[in-house]
Parts: structure tokens; C-alpha cells; sequence
């Protein structure tokens, strides 16, 4: 696969490019490049151009980077001298008089007008389009949006477990646990076919799809009750909207929308690509930029057979080929354990990468190189060739051999990038959190300071029980206990 040229041609009108980017190869700036020049080369105006992610955060991030690297553009050609901050710039500041003055016009007047760019997480795209096109459906407009339905799901759990099981003498074919995480799953995946379709009664596969059907319709009937939507029923309302060929849907968001970006791409589901199918797949630039590789981790929401389904109708399909985040002797040294390895299909592959930093950054350490495979021996416990080293044993000692080596690194005088290595330079990532423990107590023995960030909750330590006092002194001053604690 080619590598993208950000300074190269921008991707033809009504095309579609699909981006394979790896972790540090620059997405988010990749996208912000492509508006800047979308917008001072004249093919479009911001308000033209949609750009959807998958997280608020990130959509507040990819918002900034873009406002930023136009702010940027345009503070240089209002310089004309000086060296430019990147090469979008660069390429940018090359041209005749009259090209460089009109830049700077259409690059200004995007910054006036840049708190009406839509770039959002799809579920405000949704929620955007639906207001605007007035196709809400059948609710009023006091509907509550909300981005969770755990607790509801729990009550209907609750209620439904009760009227299943609750005069059974024996042992109910489902637990309550079973029945809670059914529940979830079936509510978290809602347009995942429930098999087996046809099951025998009495056992528990037909239990067990009774029971994920009633809890399906009893959500139905509960969030209207409530006058609740959850944000996918955003996307199946707009999903519904944009199906018929002649949807007015479909012909407003295309007179809307000529150029749209897709960032973490392989974190789309079904319904998310069906939308951006329907809507601009031949009618729109659409670029879709994301990593692959990060498809096959279900617990993202990520879909191989998603992700592999729309790269399969794009007419361009280029990789982000240079790593801005990790050193080159890393990168190497990962390639050649990973290069060309097959992820869930062979379609998703390791592309080979080039490193930014060419040097170690890293100097100084006891063992310097960026890759290293520590290795547990079966001659330290005295366990013979034929027999596995028990796993409590292997539990109490790889964490202190992991405390030891990082106590080694921090007294020897190592340096990153020419700053002495301190602790927290350091990150441990464990599989689960027994090891997470293991590791911080061994950190904890050795005198190092850590702080574990896995399975804690920020509303059950010390700092928000203070912050509950004082909240409800605020709402309740007329109650003294309250304001004197």
C-alpha cells in the first residue's frame, strides 16, 4: 500500500480514500492539514465540510488541532517570511501574489465563522440532522437523551428475573448474574440477530432468547414511557430516515456536505457506516482515516467485517507511513517482531512504518535497547524441563523481577531526552487488574513511588466525599451539621 502525500493532490471530488493509520503517524493532524488546504486552495468552505469522531474528547481535540493549524496558516502568510511551523504550511506559503492573498482571505474568513464547523462525535452529527431535518419521529420535544441506559436496564432485569423465576421451586435455568449480563449485551448490541432463531423449548438456549426478547421490548415500552432516547436511537432514526433512494435526507446532508472526514474510522458500527453510506458514498469527497488494526478489539465497539466492507468500496486506499511518537530503534525493533503479521483477517496487516525520531532518545540505561523479552527460567524454582512453573509462584516473582529492573533503571543516572528518567516516565500495563496489584505493592517494596489507575473510582475516594459535604452545604445552608462539616 502507497503512503498518503498530504501535500500531493487532494482526493478527487465524490471519491472515496481510505487512510490505514497506525498509533503516532499523525491522523489527527493529517485531518486538520486536509481542511486547511480544502479551505485556502478554494475547493470549499468550512461550513461544507463535516468532520465526525468517536468520542467527545476527541471531537474537541480534532476541533482545536483544526482552528489551530488554520490560526497558524494564516499568521504565516500574514509574516511571509520566517520558517513555516510544519509543511502544510510550507506548501501553503508557496505560490503568486494574488494565490497567497486570496489564502489568506479564505483562511480568515473560516476563522470568523469557525465556532459554526461541524465537527462532531456521530451522535451529535445525528442529533444535528434530525433536529434539522425535522424526522425526530414520533416523539415530542421534550425528549431526554441520555448516554447511558445501564441503570434501566438493571430495574428491567430485576423485574423481568422476578416474574420469570420467582415461583420456580428448582434452580432457574438462568441466573440473575446471567440474566443482568444478557441483559446488557443484547441492549448494547441491538441489531445483533439473537440465535439460536428457532430453539427447542425448556432449554436453556430458549430461555435464555425469551428472556433477551422481553427485556428488548420492555425497554421499548419503558424509555417511552419516560420520554428517554439513548444515542443509538439516534442513529437508527436517522439510519431509518436516510433508506428509502429518494430520501429528502439524503438530498439535504449532500447539499449540506461535500467533503467529509471520518477520524477513528474503525470504531464504526453497522448502523454508523450504513448512515455515511447512504448519505455520501459517491455524492461526497469522503475520507475515512483510522488504524485497522484496532478493529479487532471488540470491547472498542470496533467490526472487522465493518471496517473491511466500506475500505472495500473506497477507490483509494493509502497508509500514514511515518511514526511521530516512538523513536526509530522502537519502531524497528516492533516491525521486525510484527511487520507484515495478520490481524483477525489478511486484509488487516502490520504495514512497515518509518520512524521521525531516528535516535534513542532513552541514554544512559543498564540495558539500553528498546525492546527487550525477559525471560522466566524453570532453573530458579528448581522445575524440571518436563513440568510448568506453577502460576502463584510466577505471580510473586515476575513482579518484584519488574520492580528490581525499574529500580536499576532509576539509579543508574539514565536520562530521556536529555533529562534525568524519573518515575513517572515509567508505565506498567498489566492483563488484569490481580496483576495491577501484584505490581504496585512490588513497586510500593521497592520505594517507588506509582500510582495505580486501573479499577479505582474517583466517586468513592476520600476527595469526593469532601466535595459531596460541600456540595450539599451549598444546596442545604439552612442545615447546620452540614455547613460546619
Amino acid at each position: 500500500m502507497e503512503p498518503f502525500d498530504l501535500l500531493g493532490p487532494l482526493p478527487a471530488p465524490c471519491t472515496t480514500t481510505v487512510l490505514e493509520a497506525s498509533a503516532g503517524t499523525g491522523k489527527t493532524f493529517t485531518l486538520a492539514g486536509l481542511v486547511t488546504r480544502y479551505v485556502a486552495e478554494g475547493v470549499a468552505t468550512l461550513d461544507q465540510m463535516l468532520l465526525i469522531t468517536f468520542g467527545r474528547a476527541a471531537s474537541q481535540e480534532l476541533r482545536e488541532r483544526v482552528r489551530s493549524q488554520i490560526l497558524d496558516t494564516l499568521r504565516a502568510l500574514d509574516a511571509a517570511e520566517g520558517a513555516a511551523a510544519n509543511e502544510v504550511i510550507s506548501h501553503l506559503l508557496t505560490g503568486t501574489a494574488a494565490e497567497l492573498a486570496d489564502r489568506k482571505r479564505r483562511l480568515r474568513d473560516a476563522l470568523a465563522g469557525f465556532d459554526a464547523a461541524t465537527i462532531a462525535t456521530t451522535h451529535q452529527f445525528c442529533q444535528l440532522v434530525l433536529r434539522s431535518l425535522g424526522v425526530a419521529g414520533d416523539t415530542d420535544s421534550g425528549v431526554e437523551l441520555v448516554e447511558s441506559l445501564d441503570d434501566l436496564v438493571a430495574e428491567i432485569v430485576d423485574d423481568l428475573y422476578l416474574a420469570h423465576f420467582g415461583q420456580e421451586r428448582d434452580e432457574p435455568l438462568l441466573s440473575y448474574e446471567s440474566a443482568l449480563t444478557l441483559a446488557r449485551e443484547v441492549v448494547g448490541n441491538a441489531h445483533t440477530e439473537l440465535r439460536p432463531l428457532d430453539p427447542a423449548p425448556g432449554f436453556d438456549p430458549a430461555v435464555r432468547v425469551q428472556f433477551a426478547k422481553a427485556v428488548c421490548a420492555e425497554l421499548v415500552t419503558r424509555k417511552r414511557r419516560l420520554g428517554i432516547l439513548h444515542y443509538d436511537d439516534l442513529l437508527s432514526r436517522l439510519a431509518d430516515a436516510l433508506n428509502p433512494t429518494d430520501s429528502p435526507a439524503r438530498a439535504r446532508m449532500r447539499r449540506r456536505w461535500s467533503i467529509v472526514m471520518v477520524d477513528e474510522f474503525q470504531d464504526t458500527d453497522p448502523v454508523q457506516w450504513r448512515v455515511i453510506d447512504c448519505a455520501f458514498s459517491g455524492h461526497a469527497t469522503l475520507i475515512l482515516i483510522g488504524d485497522p488494526k484496532q478493529a479487532i478489539y471488540a470491547f472498542r465497539g470496533g467490526d472487522i467485517v465493518t471496517y473491511l466492507h466500506a475500505a472495500s468500496t473506497a477507490g483509494e486506499q493509502r497508509t500514514l507511513g511515518t511514526n511521530y511518537r516512538s523513536d526509530g530503534p522502537l519502531v524497528d525493533s516492533l516491525q521486525a517482531v510484527m511487520r507484515d503479521a495478520q490481524l483477525g483477517d489478511p486484509r488487516i496487516v502490520v504495514r512497515r512504518v518509518e520512524a521521525d525520531h531516528t535516535a534513542h532518545r532513552l541514554a544512559g540505561a543498564p540495558h539500553n535497547a528498546p525492546f527487550r523479552l525477559r525471560v522466566v527460567n524453570r532453573d530458579q524454582f528448581g522445575t524440571r524441563t518436563d513440568r510448568v512453573i506453577p502460576i502463584d509462584t510466577l505471580r510473586q516473582h515476575i513482579p518484584r523481577d519488574m520492580a528490581a529492573d525499574i529500580a536499576a533503571l532509576l539509579g543508574s543516572g539514565a536520562t530521556f531526552c536529555g533529562d534525568p528518567l524519573q518515575p513517572g516516565d515509567i508505565a506498567v500495563i498489566v492483563e488484569s487488574h490481580r496483576d495491577g496489584h501484584a505490581c504496585f505493592d512490588a513497586l510500593a517494596a521497592a520505594g517507588i513511588p506509582a500510582v495505580y489507575t486501573g479499577d479505582s473510582d474517583v466517586f468513592v475516594s476520600p476527595a469526593a466525599d469532601d466535595w459531596l459535604c460541600l456540595l450539599e452545604a451549598f444546596d442545604q445552608p439552612h442545615r447546620s451539621g452540614l455547613v460546619r462539616a
